[in-house]
């Protein structure tokens, strides 16, 4: 453990960050096509403007030692009332076979704008949320996360 007496790293940090280091050392070489997907998913889910920073809060781990179930919640500051509030949450991925992870509609009804799920990733990668609102502005957060246990092999 660390401690003010001690203040060198524990074994399971350094674990930890070598393993991200390797894991980004590592990269498929087509790393640079999946960029551009989640690129073209942005700019469709924006309807060509560029979503603005702010107003979403992407709560995600940023080291998953296994893919296959990664926490996150999303939540977007919005009043939620019929003339101002959050339509859709957007969910892409850089690095997965399929950009679109999830997508939640919601309405003034909902009450607040905040969803939880858990996702697949398939490598370390960036993982992007993106508020549609009723007003047609769209508003992004995004995170880095280092995956270990890599999931989402194959697209099937």
């Amino acid at each position: 453990m660390r401690s003010a007496d001690n203040p060198s790293p524990t074994r399971r940090a350094v674990i930890a960050g070598s393993a991200g280091v390797l894991a980004l050392s590592i990269l498929p070489a087509g790393a640079i096509a999946e960029t551009s997907d989640l690129m073209e998913a942005i700019k469709r889910v924006g309807n060509g403007v560029a979503p603005k920073a702010g107003r979403v809060t992407l709560k995600i781990p940023e080291l998953a030692e296994n893919g296959n179930a990664v926490g996150m919640t999303v939540e977007v500051q919005s009043p939620m009332t019929a003339a101002d509030h959050v339509k859709t949450i957007h969910i892409l991925s850089e690095k997965n076979p399929l950009v679109d992870v999830v997508r939640f509609h919601l309405g003034p009804r909902a009450g607040r704008a905040r969803v939880a799920t858990n996702i697949r990733l398939a490598t370390t990668q960036r993982v992007v949320a993106l508020a549609e609102m009723s007003d047609g502005s769209v508003w992004q957060g995004d995170a880095n996360v280092i995956v270990t246990l890599a999931a989402c092999v194959d697209a099937g």
